[in-house]
This record gives structure tokens, C-alpha cells and sequence, in this order.
């Protein structure tokens, strides 16, 4: 196990990139990394990783601030000049200088009897940060006062939020009554921030994303046993479920430029697989991404660089010990891996 606060060079990377060499007009320069850590021992990291220098930083948010990030950080954002991080057991978000990494202000998600709602996901719109919390709320920042300034009403243990034609859809998976899921997505208008429906899905929704043309995937997880996981779409013009694909398993997934990339893991077995998903017409490109044989043990986030499409996969591996970031090519072909970043890593952001 490595020492947290330890700067790693280029030797603990496969295929690593050249410094200074490989970076284009546009494109992002360094990355993020968030690890969840392990739950209730207040252990989540922020790693920074620049892609110009190869300069790792494993705990870059107590380099940086002096105190650990805190306990369980489920997500992150960028938006405008912060960075945002969720960090579920310990009820906040942390703010921060998405340049320099320094924080900016602790929000303190909570609720009447200062008690953690314990946020999850994050979304972004028209000037507010919306976060969906374990509680069954939604709140809403202002982020240009950083202030809570509205909390709304959704499902049972909402596991994911995203926007789509000014509306929130927040996945209410029911996690914490198994095995009585929940299998409504709820639909919030983000102007009113009120309530509007509830869209019936698959149980035990989860991650949720918007596409190019305003349509809306979620992937219902199901029991982790007979009910199988699946994904599914919504109109968001009609807020009616249109399509459920049932003849592919589907856990996690990010969506760019109308194409998701999927991953799915057998717990039986203990196998995964990844998939590429054309959204435009709703058809499979390809049942295996990776094509040189490179080995993941276990998935656990899915994230693509927006400037130049590369594919990153975190692998949390036993979820006991430090888990890996790989990184591919639109081709599906290993660029580079970065060894023990931390605990359960989650999720990637670029800069």
C-alpha cells in the first residue's frame, strides 16, 4: 500500500504518455480522480494526474488543504471555476478552486436535526447545483453564493440525477428497503424546483444520464439475482418510459456525443464485460470494447474525456485495497494504467 501523501513519476504507469508531447490545442491537461475510501473510515481521496507531465499527486485534497476530504465521496462536478464533491457519510459538499484544488467552502448537507442526508450525485443548471440525497431529497445550491436554497421532495433513496430539457430526473433506487425497491424515476421541474411526475421504470434505478437529443438512460439494477439488470430510456419530451432493452445487462455507464459506453458485472461470477451503445439509434456498436486483451477485475466507474474521447475505467479490484485507473483509446486500446490511486476510485473528471 502506498503512502497517501506520496508524489509518484511516470514508472508506476504501462504505456505511459510522453510528456509535454501528446497534449493537443483544447484538450484536457490533467485529471481527477475521486476514491470513495471504505465506508465509515473517513478515507476518501482526491488524486490529481497531470497528462502533460505524468506528475501524480494520490491525496491531492489534503496536499493541498491540510485535512482529509472525509467519509464515503460518492461524486464531483465541475462547473463555472469550482469543483464540487459529494461526500455521502460525512452530509456535505466540498467546494473547491477546480485550478488550484483549495477549498472554497464546506456546505453541510443536512437536514432539521443536523443530520447527514447523505448526498450522492450532482447535477448542474442554470446557475444551481443539485444534489440528490439518500433521505429522499433533492437541494438546491446557488453556486454563486454557495447557499442551500430550496429542498424538494422525491423517491425512496435517490441513487442518481441528471438534466435534460430543464428538467431534473432523479432515479429513486429504494436501496435501503431491499427487498422492496423503489422503481420510479421523479421528474422535477428545475425552474419551480417542484415535483412534476413520476416515471414507473425497472427496480432499483440507479445511474442516469441525458443525451444529444434529450432523451434520458437509466440503468434499473434489479435485485442482483432472478431480476436481472437492464437499461432503459426516457422521453423527456413526454416523460414517458419509451424503450427497455432487455436483451443486454447493464450496471453502470457515461454518455458522450450520443454514444454511452456500459459496463456490466456478474457478482456470480464475478466477470465483466463492456460495451459500446450507439444512442441515436439504439443499437449495440460492439459487445467488447477493450481489443487487446487488456484484463479489469472490477469495474467500478466509467467516465470519457470530452476534448479527445479516450475512455477511462476504474477498477476497485476487492474494494479492500487500492484500486486502478486505465485509460483506452476510441479503439479500445490501452493508452496508459495508474497503479493504486486509492480506495474504490470512482469517478474521473478533466481539466
Amino acid at each position: 500500500m502506498v503512502t497517501l501523501l506520496s508524489f509518484w513519476g511516470c514508472d508506476d504507469m504501462l504505456d505511459k504518455p510522453k510528456p509535454n508531447g501528446i497534449i493537443g490545442n483544447g484538450e484536457a491537461t490533467s485529471i481527477y480522480i475521486l476514491c470513495e475510501g471504505l465506508f465509515n473510515s473517513n478515507n476518501s481521496t482526491l488524486a490529481d494526474y497531470s497528462l502533460k507531465t505524468g506528475t501524480f499527486i494520490p491525496d491531492f485534497f489534503r496536499t493541498k488543504n491540510k485535512r482529509g476530504l472525509g467519509d464515503t465521496a460518492n461524486d464531483m462536478g465541475i462547473y463555472g471555476s469550482k469543483l464540487y464533491v459529494v461526500v455521502n457519510v460525512s452530509g456535505c459538499v466540498e467546494v473547491l478552486d477546480a485550478n488550484t484544488g483549495l477549498s472554497i467552502k464546506q456546505i453541510k448537507i443536512t437536514d432539521d436535526r443536523n443530520v447527514s442526508r447523505e448526498p450522492r450525485y450532482i447535477a448542474f443548471e442554470g446557475g444551481n447545483a443539485f444534489v440528490c440525497n439518500f433521505d429522499g431529497t433533492v437541494c438546491r445550491i446557488d453556486t454563486a453564493t454557495l447557499q442551500i436554497n430550496a429542498t424538494v421532495n422525491c423517491g425512496k433513496n435517490p441513487d442518481g440525477i441528471c438534466v435534460a430539457n430543464g428538467k431534473l430526473y432523479v432515479s429513486n433506487s429504494g436501496g435501503l428497503n431491499f427487498p422492496n425497491y423503489d422503481n420510479t424515476v421523479s421528474v422535477i421541474d428545475a425552474t419551480s424546483f417542484s415535483e412534476i411526475k413520476k416515471i414507473t421504470v425497472g427496480i432499483n434505478p440507479g445511474q442516469i444520464h441525458n443525451d444529444n437529443e434529450g432523451d434520458v438512460y437509466v440503468v434499473s439494477r434489479g435485485n442482483y439475482g432472478a431480476n436481472p439488470n437492464k437499461l432503459q430510456k426516457i422521453n423527456s419530451l413526454t416523460d414517458e418510459l419509451s424503450v427497455s432493452f432487455e436483451n443486454f445487462n447493464a450496471l453502470n455507464f457515461t454518455i458522450h456525443n450520443d454514444t454511452a459506453f456500459i459496463y456490466n458485472y456478474d457478482y456470480t461470477s464475478q466477470q465483466c464485460s463492456i460495451m459500446v451503445f450507439d444512442c441515436k439509434q439504439d443499437t449495440i456498436i460492439t459487445t467488447n470494447f477493450i481489443t487487446d486483451n487488456t484484463q479489469l477485475s472490477t469495474p467500478y466507474g466509467i467516465d470519457v474525456n470530452p476534448t479527445n474521447g479516450d475512455v477511462y475505467i476504474t477498477d476497485a479490484k476487492s474494494y479492500t485495497i487500492y484500486g486502478d485507473v486505465f485509460c483506452f483509446d476510441k479503439t479500445g486500446k490501452l493508452k496508459f494504467q495508474l497503479k493504486q490511486v486509492g480506495l474504490n476510485p470512482k469517478k474521473v473528471l478533466f481539466r
